[in-house]
């Protein structure tokens, strides 16, 4: 085994093919050639003396060795993508990538805006956003900063509570019009028209945190998608959860049970190795303005 001065390249390669399940696919999304994909998994498996992936009908089957080196190479993809936009800030001015990691919902339906204010401010500024519910590593370097929904479990990052985001249960008009506004919870659950999950039961401990019980019966819409919950809500299929100040930008969605509040947390998150870089501070700081909006925000600490 011969693991002295690895290309970079080789491990990029190994990556696609690990999502991508076959060579083909690793090289359209690499941008590469099939051949230049094909070499790159030749010399790997040959300096490690062992095979990565085993081929069958259905493509490239990892082996247990390629699973082992996967979170390694993982991290090897996060501090070269780090490397890049460091490289690419000049050191003088807010310039360079950010990166950006937030759920679906912050991501699609508050961030836009507010990015987009800060890069009329700051033009040389560029944004990448990786949007999931799935908490993403800052201290691995995945993102620069995260906008997070629950207070981060490393003590080591750098951390602010920007407040608490109210969410309440919300119908299109048309259909409250064609159902009637429900009396009670137990109502609405019954009727078996709530919008909500697939597989992550979520929003059933909610519920039996407030003495309700319900099964997947009672959602007639399931996905695991925030983004779907609410295109579903506003196509007037049902009632699901909604956040109060998205709903308040259309009259067209009206509360339901009114009495049924929650509150989420919002944090902003990023290393503390990053926190004082220009395009992160600048980041920082107008993601807290404009959060506000959505909570009573506090500026990010000097």
């Amino acid at each position: 085994m011969n693991l002295e001065n690895l290309d970079w390249a080789l491990w990029r390669s190994f990556l696609a093919i690990l999502r991508e399940g076959s060579l083909s696919g690793a090289a359209r999304a690499l941008g590469v050639a099939h051949p230049t994909a094909r070499r790159h998994l030749d010399e790997l498996e040959a300096r490690l003396d062992e095979p990565l992936f085993i081929r069958s009908p259905s493509g490239l089957v990892a082996t247990e060795l390629a699973h082992s080196l996967r979170e390694a190479a993982l991290a090897m993809e996060s501090a070269a993508a780090l490397l890049v936009r460091t490289a690419s800030a000049d050191g003088g001015a807010v310039a360079g990538a950010v990166r950006i990691a937030a759920s679906e919902i912050i991501g699609v339906e508050v961030l836009p805006p507010i990015l987009s204010a800060l890069k009329l401010e700051h033009p040389e500024l560029s944004f990448e956003l990786s949007l999931s519910n799935s908490i993403e590593d800052v201290l691995r370097h995945d993102a620069d900063i995260a906008v997070r929904m629950t207070r981060p479990a490393q003590d080591s990052l750098v951390a602010r509570k920007l407040g608490l985001i109210s969410v309440g249960l919300y119908a299109h008009e048309s259909w409250i019009k064609r159902h009637g506004m429900p009396g009670s919870l137990v109502e609405l659950i019954a009727s078996g028209t709530l919008i909500g999950y697939d597989r992550d039961p979520a929003i059933i401990r909610t519920l039996a945190a407030d003495g309700i019980q319900a099964s997947s019966a009672a959602f007639g819409w399931r996905s695991d998608s925030d983004l779907a919950q609410l295109s579903a809500v506003r196509a007037g299929f049902g009632v699901g959860v909604c956040q109060q100040a998205i709903a308040a930008r259309d009259p067209k969605l009206q509360r339901v049970l009114a009495d049924w509040t929650h509150a989420l947390e919002i944090w902003l998150v990023t290393h503390p190795n990053l926190r004082n870089l220009r395009r992160v501070r600048a980041t920082l700081d107008s993601l807290a303005r404009g959060l506000a909006n959505h909570v009573d925000t506090e500026m990010w600490p000097s």
